[in-house]
Parts: structure tokens; C-alpha cells; sequence
């Protein structure tokens, strides 16, 4: 089954500025940037046709992602997509994903991602 397009707006945050290390309770412990929480939330309220979906069975992943300039790297943004459609529960796993084919475009103005899900 083919869901569709969803556009989700922003710019993606790269995968190697997805974590960083923090102090709690006299300890070091690694957490999420605070970049990447706030993008989970936006994919979160932006990805109405996928929330909840729960796809439970092997899948593809289409997506288009649209940079501010041509300094990101492609490779950078499918790991955080894939999490944000854990997050937003639209998948239940994303080791079901069987293929990727991304696509990368410079919009200045209107950065974002544009992507589709289509189960086998």
C-alpha cells in the first residue's frame, strides 16, 4: 500500500548532532540535542496522515529533502527520519525498512522534507 506524500517543514538536524553529553546527578550521560527534540516534536504534529499509523511489516521509504544550502549530507537525515516515524508511531520498528531512495534539493527559503512510505 502506497500512504502518500507528507510534507514535514524545517530543516532536518544532521544525525552527527543528534545526541550530545550532559551532567545529571554527578554523572555523564548522553541524551538527545535539544535541536533534535524539537524536530521530533514538529515531524510529530506535521506528520498527520502517519501518526499512529503502526506499520508493523516490511516497507519502503521515498524521500526528498530539501537542504538551505548543499553543505548537509543526505545520509545524515534518513537515520533521523526514520527515528522521527518510530516517534510519531507511523512505524514499529524502522529494521523493517527494506529500501531507501532519497534524494537531496537545495531550497533556501523552504527547507524541508517531503517523503512517502509504501508497504510490501
Amino acid at each position: 500500500m502506497d500512504y502518500g506524500w507528507q510534507t514535514i517543514e524545517g530543516k532536518v538536524p544532521s544525525k552527527s548532532n543528534n545526541y550530545r553529553v550532559f551532567m545529571r546527578n554527578g554523572s555523564y550521560c548522553i541524551g538527545k540535542s535539544d535541536v533534535t527534540k524539537e524536530y521530533e516534536e514538529l515531524f510529530y504534529w506535521k506528520a498527520s496522515k502517519y501518526r499512529n499509523l503502526q506499520i508493523k511489516g516490511l516497507f519502503e521509504f521515498y524521500c526528498k529533502v530539501y537542504y538551505p544550502s548543499k553543505r548537509s549530507d543526505l545520509d545524515n537525515s534518513l537515520k533521523v527520519q526514520l527515528d522521527c516515524l518510530q516517534y510519531c508511531k507511523a512505524i514499529t520498528n524502522d529494521n523493517n525498512c527494506v529500501k531507501i531512495v532519497a534524494e537531496k534539493f537545495i531550497d533556501k527559503e523552504n527547507p524541508r522534507v517531503e517523503f512517502k512510505i509504501v508497504t510490501i
